[in-house]
């Protein structure tokens, strides 16, 4: 990655630890991934479909089966614990800190798995399935909190990115083992996928033991000696190296602004720019799921068969592939082309092979070249999600808020995420299925997600602004100065919160005036900008006194 994206020559330091870090952070996405990629295969498992019966016969095939009520039940339960944890991550992660937060956060995802491995009737399973879904919610939250505090701004999308990268490849190594053990005619069929998660946990807190919390978090507590050892750690510089003293400043400067505004509670962060910054989020994240690429790893293998496709655990094992190697060219492009461009570029495309897929499904769907099309146009539309708003969803609501508010804000857009991915799990039996009460959609509820991507592609045009190349706190900046998303390309900071800081405590503190700043600072350019002062760029004071 750090060939592909070269690292710039005014930059001191190495950026390898902080990139590596990352990189191993992101190991969580494969908890995520399997989890989320093993109850596809497990449903469809012929065992497992009669030991967990309570008396229903699928009318395809007349074989022991759970309804599709209970099968809805059982996938949807992962996605409430999460959404549930994902809203518990913001005090775990301010008051542990990010590093030991996921820690508590995999003891909370193996009592899950235990849950499940033992368990031989789905109320136990089901019981399972919320406590490792809570487990996956707090990573899922805690996750780009670290990697977005901790990565070097130009490559910070990247690396951030990565945890995507890492979901995919849970899918595919989840489908790989549902495909070695369907055919196992004891509970070894579905307790071996599911204890294999223990390996998963056991890598992760074994590495999160080593690894050091993030300097933005020691900032945010007040231990400033930790903060600069963690970024020397992370830089791979002195602690008293200037570069190294420079940053710290500004970010200790600029949390020190954020909070000589008044600290933040959940009421106050969806007011003004934060709550705007929130709602961008919370769409980002809950149209991430309605463009229905979940409905292919919860339910794909499941659809493939009643579409009549020979070898349907093997497609789900193609389609992982596709997944993974789609998610490499965008790690990097979000930092080539930048946010805004990638995430159109996939929602065009996702609404394209969205269409293409139902209309063929509905058109001939007897026919064995419509397989071939529903198969082919699956995985391109994998292609351009994996490439697009799987990836950079996680990076753009990682860099989105101020550090006093980050892991509230994260863990509600998170939230979002696991909200909208619940519904769907839920719903979706009720929508494709056939048979009293269902929708019987089948191949029709790609009309559905193909929709909702062309409502993505205006919802980026409109409210996505690009953050390339930005540090976490220059994007304050860009919102305080730019109003419309479409302008934000051509932004550039012009504001060093240490010297807004410096400024203001040299003509009297947070009260002074802006003729008093711009006079003892002698230069023309205002740095209230931060405020929103400037002409057409927002409507705050154009002075310190907010």
């Amino acid at each position: 990655m750090g060939v592909m994206i070269k690292k710039p020559t005014d930059v001191p330091g190495s950026a390898a630890p902080a990139i590596l870090i990352g990189l191993f952070v992101s190991f969580g996405g494969i908890l995520f991934g399997y989890d989320t990629g093993t109850i596809g295969g497990i449903l469809a498992m012929p065992y497992w479909r009669d030991l967990f019966s309570t008396g229903y016969r699928n009318p395809e095939d007349g074989n022991l089966d759970v309804t599709p009520s209970q099968s809805s039940t059982i996938v949807s339960l992962l996605s409430a614990g999460t959404f549930f944890g994902a809203l518990t991550a913001a005090p775990m992660a301010d008051l542990l800190g990010r590093r030991l937060g996921m820690i508590a956060s995999v003891g909370v995802f193996c009592l899950g798995v235990i849950l499940q491995t033992v368990a031989t009737a789905i109320p136990l399973f089901v019981a399972g399935r919320f406590w490792a879904g809570y487990g996956v919610g707090l990573i899922s939250a805690i996750i780009p909190l670290y990697q977005s505090e901790t990565a070097p701004k130009w490559i910070r999308g990247a690396v951030v990115g990565c945890y995507q990268l890492a979901i995919t490849i849970g899918l595919l190594i989840a489908a790989i083992v549902d495909n070695a053990t369907k055919d196992r005619n004891d509970t070894g069929s579905y307790r071996i996928p599911i204890a294999i998660q223990f390996a998963w946990a056991i890598i992760m807190v074994v590495g999160m033991l080593i690894l050091p919390d993030t300097p933005r978090y020691w900032i945010k507590v007040g231990k400033h000696a930790k903060a600069a050892r963690s970024l020397s750690r992370l830089r791979r510089l002195d602690v008293d190296h200037p570069a190294l003293v420079e940053e710290l400043a500004e970010v200790r400067a600029n949390h020190e602004y954020e909070m000589s505004l008044g600290k933040a509670s959940y009421l106050d962060i969806v007011k003004g720019t934060v709550g705007k910054r929130l709602a961008t989020g919370c769409l980002l994240q809950g149209l991430q799921q309605l463009t229905g690429v979940n409905f292919i790893f919860y339910y794909g293998t499941s659809f493939f068969v009643n579409a009549g496709i020979n070898n349907a655990f093997t497609v789900s094992v193609i389609t992982g592939v596709v997944n993974v190697v789609s998610t490499l060219p965008g790690l990097y492009l979000v930092e080539k082309w930048g946010r805004r461009p990638l995430l159109l570029f996939g929602a065009v495309g996702m609404f394209v092979c969205q269409y293409i897929v139902a209309i063929a499904g509905t058109v001939d769907p007897d026919n064995p070249a419509t397989n071939k099309v529903l198969i082919a146009f699956v995985c391109i539309y994998i292609f351009f999600f994996a490439s697009s708003w799987g990836p950079v969803a996680w990076v753009v609501t990682g860099e989105l808020f101020p550090l006093k508010v980050r892991a509230k804000c994260l863990s509600i857009t998170t939230a979002s995420n696991w909200l909208l991915n619940w519904a769907i799990a839920y719903a979706t039996p009720y929508m494709v299925n056939s048979g009293p009460g269902n929708a019987n959609l089948q191949s029709k509820v790609f009309f559905v997600w193909g929709t909702f991507c062309l409502i993505c592609a205006f919802f980026v045009w409109a409210l996505i602004y690009e953050t390339k190349g930005l540090s976490l706190e220059q994007v304050d900046e860009l919102y305080s100065k730019c109003s419309k998303a479409w302008q934000s390309k051509g932004f550039r900071p012009t504001v060093s919160y240490a010297e807004v800081q410096e400024v203001r405590g040299s003509v009297g503190g947070r009260h002074a005036s802006l003729a008093d700043i711009e006079a003892d600072a002698g230069r023309k350019r205002s740095v209230a900008h931060i405020d929103g002062g400037e002409k057409g760029y927002g409507s705050e004071k154009a002075a310190y006194d907010v």
